[in-house]
């Protein structure tokens, strides 16, 4: 696992992650909950898959759901690890990979539901491997099945001053980032954080690359891969969109 992303979750991200958010852990579980229950409501209760699940908001939100079993994969053994120590009593089966070896975990027609929630999609190195997921999800969906994605949409660029973030400030701790915007197609996020210690403050640091990705790019990828997607929306500071799986795939693809 040493790609630029997770090398940035193992170095700094993941040990702020659930911190960053300003919720408790139950909070930010039930914000999901609140997000997915609509927009899921008519899909069976069957196999749910939660791509860069991270720790968990999203897995326990499925199961709460009534979806069984969940598979949450991810590349962070951090962040497994705190989805384990969650979920304890849910059948959430926690496995370490790359979100594109999907067909290695379930089998063709097999899932109800996939999400790729908050920025797991941005994390992809390319926007080839972006298509190489969506046509694994859409094999991986039963036909009607649905895929629930989230990302933040960096296609607008920031200049000046507005490239500093702030993400969260407590007594103890103080992260920030920055956004490089490299070419039309990544940019690069510096992420900082300083820590309250006993002689002061320390400062973490690390940075790696995210896709920029409009709503209609992503739109038109999930149409290729045989899916049909909602008009794209928002949750919070992120676009939305929910694609179906077609009875067919298109021709080539596993169904």
């Amino acid at each position: 696992m040493s790609d630029p992303v997770s090398a940035h979750y193992t170095n700094l991200l993941a040990r702020h992650y659930s911190w960053m958010f300003g919720l408790s852990f139950d909070e930010k579980v039930t914000e999901q909950r609140t997000l997915l229950e609509p927009l899921l409501e008519n899909a069976y209760r069957g196999l749910a898959v939660d791509l860069g699940c991270g720790p968990g908001f999203q897995s326990i939100a499925l199961a709460q759901l009534g979806f069984s079993p969940i598979l949450a994969l991810d590349t962070s053994a951090e962040l497994l690890a705190e989805l384990s120590a969650h979920s304890a009593t849910s059948d959430i089966q926690t496995h370490r990979g790359d979100i594109l070896s999907l067909s290695d975990y379930v089998q063709p027609d097999q899932a109800a539901a996939i999400v790729c929630m908050g920025d797991t999609l941005t994390h992809l190195s390319s926007p080839d491997a972006v298509r190489r997921l969506f046509s694994a999800v859409a094999a991986a969906l039963a036909p009607g099945g649905l895929f629930i994605l989230t990302w933040r949409d960096l296609t607008p660029e920031l200049t000046g001053a507005d490239r500093f973030i702030p993400v969260r400030a407590d007594d103890q701790r103080i992260m920030t980032c920055f956004l490089e915007y490299t070419s039309p197609t990544t940019v690069q996020v510096h992420d900082l954080v300083y820590t309250r210690n006993s002689t002061g403050w320390t400062l973490e640091k690390s940075s790696y690359p995210k896709l920029r990705l409009s709503p209609a790019q992503v739109a038109a990828e999930l149409t290729a891969a045989g899916l049909e997607p909602d008009p794209p929306a928002i949750a919070g500071r992120l676009s939305l969109l929910v694609a179906a799986r077609k009875a067919s795939l298109p021709c080539g693809m596993s169904d």
